[in-house]
């Protein structure tokens, strides 16, 4: 870590319990928001993809059921 963040970092741990844990947060929350604008896009040109995919049969969906037996090794 930088000087500046080492410092804000011991200065954080000064801070009452409630306090740190609402800095953490807040923290946290301001790399997620950067995150979920990527995500969301990527997200929906997936969904598009996948949708493509099952309209034109290129991909055959499998049953709940069917993945469920694979998974529990039962065929």
């Amino acid at each position: 870590m930088s000087t500046t963040a080492e410092r804000l970092f011991s200065e954080a741990l000064e801070l009452p319990d409630a306090e740190r844990a609402a800095l953490a947060a807040r923290l946290i929350e301001s790399l997620d928001s950067e995150a979920e604008e990527d995500a969301a896009e990527k997200w929906e040109t997936e969904i598009r993809r996948r949708v493509e995919e099952l309209d034109s049969g290129a991909v055959r969906p499998i049953p709940w059921s069917e993945v469920r037996r694979t998974m529990l090794g039962l065929e």
